[in-house]
């Protein structure tokens, strides 16, 4: 998935460059007659362009009602644009009334956001309490200080060619993981140990799986599952280094192995490597949404026919999915912060979640527990189910995880943002010894902790 690069507190400010950015974004006006007050509001540009024209049309909707205009503007997150306006907004205190914040961005600018505890208590009762991980990510001091939203909100779940997985390594994934709400047998069997057997007989096969240990977000997203599975914490919640743990240890001892069935360039790997490697019809098994299988649909439609998503390998401490939620968050700086909440919690009905997740193909998922019934991840074709385990199910055993967050915030997004876990399965891949990826490591996290 070829996604924008989060950036921390401290180098936030060096994107100023970037105030006049937002002067050449592309603007949708919405006026009413009698309009009164009026809110301005940022989103991600989705990559699936009917995901916008749902936006425009439930904005439209909630401006008729209240009679207030809406400017509503489509922000790409090519080339940091979106993380670029954050910033500069941020230093220059005046912009949009709400903007979306990709996953570590409330974070980084908490102390300019409004609280949202009154929307989100109302979401919460209403659908269900949100994810873990988007209480780490924008729970700040007892606070939500923005809302996670569906739009661009992902899981990166392996997505695998049907044929060649059944084929060259035994494996029946729409077995496994049916398109119905069913635990099976075989579901237990897919553990790390399965996966390491996998990659190695589809890459004797010359069907290599495309992951990358680069240091963009689907390597550190899909490493950082794989040392949680191990309990291999790096640094915890108080600060303290652990990466000398047995559990370290033994994630390393792991990944010895399974880098010899990674792809020879895999730490190269950006964000669109993985989605090349799948689309080309060379590689059986990727992590990501589903917009690789969608983009595929429209230039592989053999490969698309192939395609099976479901959730992450098992290892000795659980089965961790990786997850990368957006935000919707309001400045405390807002002349209009009242009519820019509602127009959020208006946005993040039920209704309108569905029919936006509806319009992509099933693509953005729903942080609230009560919104993952939706039937278009049934319906989606071809084949059709194939996107049914996309979402995280009850009976799937697995938890939505973000890599590094057993630390705080302020050293989690520096581990991630430098990719130290995938840097040291690469360097394992060089021939270094775990040892030495340790000492490594250690010095390396010494940094972000002081």
């Amino acid at each position: 998935m070829k996604t924008t690069r989060p950036v921390t507190r401290r180098n936030a400010l060096k994107l100023t460059a970037a105030a006049t950015t937002a002067a050449a974004l592309p603007l949708v006006h919405i006026r009413t007659a009698g309009a009164a007050g009026k809110v301005s509001i940022g989103f991600w540009d989705h990559w699936v362009p009917a995901g916008n024209a749902v936006m425009k049309k439930q904005v439209q909707a909630w401006s008729d009602k209240n009679k207030v205009e809406v400017q509503a503007d489509f922000i790409t997150s090519n080339g940091f644009k979106n993380i670029l306006t954050i910033a500069a907004e941020a230093q220059a205190k005046t912009g949009h009334d709400v903007l979306a914040f990709p996953t570590w961005e409330v974070q980084n600018h908490a102390d300019q956001l409004e609280p949202m505890d009154d929307v989100m208590g109302r979401l919460q009762s209403q659908y269900g309490a949100a994810n873990d991980v988007c209480g780490y990510l924008a729970k700040i001091k007892g606070h939500w200080l923005a809302v996670p939203t569906s739009s661009g909100t992902q899981m990166k779940g392996p997505c695998a060619r049907i044929s060649i997985m059944k084929d060259k390594a035994g494996i029946d994934l729409q077995a496994m993981y049916p398109a119905k709400p069913e635990h099976t047998a075989l579901a237990d069997t897919w553990t790390w140990d399965t996966f390491l057997k996998a990659a190695s007989a589809c890459q004797a096969a010359g069907f290599t799986f495309g992951l990358g240990l680069g240091t963009t977000t689907d390597s550190v997203d899909m490493v950082g599952g794989l040392f949680k599975a191990f309990g291999a914490v790096l640094v915890d919640d108080k600060g303290n280094i652990k990466v000398k743990s047995p559990e370290v240890h033994a994630v390393l001892e792991y990944s010895q192995k399974l880098v010899k069935a990674l792809p020879a360039d895999a730490v190269s790997y950006d964000d669109a490597s993985n989605n090349r490697a799948l689309i080309s019809g060379k590689s059986a098994l990727i992590f990501n949404p589903p917009s690789a299988w969608a983009v595929a649909k429209r230039d592989a439609p053999q490969v698309a026919a192939d395609c099976w998503s479901f959730t992450a390998p098992a290892g000795p401490k659980g089965r961790y999915c990786p997850y990368l939620p957006y935000f919707w968050g309001v400045w405390n700086f807002s002349p209009n912060k009242a009519a820019a909440k509602d127009l959020v919690e208006f946005l993040m009905q039920r209704d309108n979640v569905e029919a936006r997740c509806t319009a992509v193909d099933g693509y953005d998922l729903p942080p609230f527990e009560k919104m993952l019934d939706f039937k278009v991840w049934e319906e989606v074709e071809p084949p059709k189910g194939t996107v049914y385990n996309y979402p995280l199910r009850p009976w799937h055993n697995a938890k939505p995880s973000i890599a590094a967050s057993e630390a705080s915030p302020d050293v989690a997004v520096q581990i991630y943002n430098r990719g130290t876990m995938p840097t040291m399965l690469a360097k394992l891949q060089s021939g270094q010894s775990i040892d030495q990826v340790i000492s490594w490591a250690n010095d390396e996290l010494e940094g972000f902790v002081r």
